[in-house]
C-alpha cells in the first residue's frame, strides 16, 4: 500500500531574539577590523567612531557589546532630536544606528551632538550600511564630520564565516543540521548574512510545517523556491525529487 504524506502541520511566525552577547559574535578575517575597534575600548584614540556594513552583517551585534561595555543608550538616528541632545549626552556613552537614515530629518542636532561629543570627550558609536557620500544629507558640516569620523567597515561573509553562521542560526532553533546541508546553503546562497537568516527561517517553517527533518534536497529546494519568489517566478516544490536525492545521501 502506498504510502501517504502526512498532513501539513500549522506553524507559527514567533520572532527568534538575536543574541548580542559577546561570546555570540563570530570573529572572521571580514569582521575582525571591527572587533578589534570594539575590543580596543576603552583606548580609543577619538571620541566619535563610525562603524559600516551591509544589512546582517552585525554591526548591531558589536555595538551591543560596546554598548555593554560602555553603558551607553542606544538610540536610532531618527530619535535624535535638538530638544533631546542635553538628555542623550548625559548618560556619559551613547550608540546612534543607522546614521545613514538621517537625511532629512533633524540632522543640525546630531551635528550638533556630535560636537558635544567631542568637546566633551563623551564617545559616540555609529553605525550606517554605506560610505557617506550616500547619505544623502543636507548639511554639509554634517557630511564632513562623518567622513572624517574614524571606524572601521564590515566586509561581506568569507565562507568560514558563512557556515558558522548557518550552523549558529540552526542551534539557535535547537536543530541540528549535517554539514551537506551547511555546504550546500553557504555554496548557492547570497553573501549576505542578512539572506542567511530569512533562508533558516523558511527552512525551519517548511520543516516544521511538514513535520520532516531538513536535508540537503529540502534545503536546495527551498532556496530554489526563494529565488523564484525573488524574481517573481515559480520555484521547485521542496518534495520535487526530495526521496531519490536523500536516499542516495544515506537520510532516512
Amino acid at each position: 500500500m502506498r504510502d501517504t504524506e502526512p498532513p501539513k502541520q500549522l506553524t507559527f511566525d514567533l520572532p527568534l531574539d538575536p543574541r548580542y552577547g559577546a561570546e555570540d559574535f563570530l570573529v572572521s578575517p571580514s569582521n575582525e577590523e571591527a572587533y578589534a575597534l570594539i575590543e580596543a575600548w576603552p583606548d580609543w584614540p577619538d571620541t566619535v567612531f563610525l562603524l559600516r556594513g551591509p544589512p546582517g552583517s552585525g554591526k548591531s551585534h558589536l555595538a551591543s557589546i560596546w554598548a555593554t561595555r560602555a553603558q551607553a543608550w542606544t538610540v536610532s538616528a531618527a530619535d535624535v532630536a535638538m530638544d533631546r541632545v542635553s538628555h542623550l549626552i548625559s548618560n556619559g556613552a551613547l550608540v546612534v544606528e543607522d546614521v545613514d537614515r538621517a537625511a532629512g530629518r533633524d540632522e543640525a542636532a546630531l551635528f550638533h551632538l556630535l560636537n558635544l561629543a567631542r568637546e566633551r570627550r563623551f564617545p559616540v558609536l555609529l553605525t550606517a550600511c554605506g560610505p557617506v557620500d550616500g547619505f544623502g544629507l543636507k548639511v554639509a558640516d554634517l557630511r564632513s564630520r562623518l567622513r572624517l569620523a574614524p571606524g572601521a567597515e564590515i566586509g561581506p561573509p568569507d565562507d568560514a564565516l558563512l557556515k558558522a553562521v548557518i550552523v549558529k542560526l540552526f542551534a539557535d532553533r535547537q536543530l541540528g543540521i549535517d554539514t551537506s546541508v551547511v555546504d550546500a546553503l553557504a555554496l548557492r546562497i547570497d553573501r549576505s548574512l542578512a539572506r542567511v537568516r530569512e533562508v533558516v527561517a523558511e527552512l525551519d517553517r517548511d520543516a516544521l510545517g511538514r513535520r520532516r527533518r531538513i536535508t540537503r534536497p529540502l534545503a536546495l529546494a527551498v532556496l530554489d523556491r526563494m529565488e523564484a519568489a525573488d524574481g517573481g517566478g515559480e520555484g521547485q516544490d521542496a518534495d520535487e525529487g526530495d526521496g531519490e536525492e536523500e536516499d542516495a545521501a544515506g537520510g532516512p
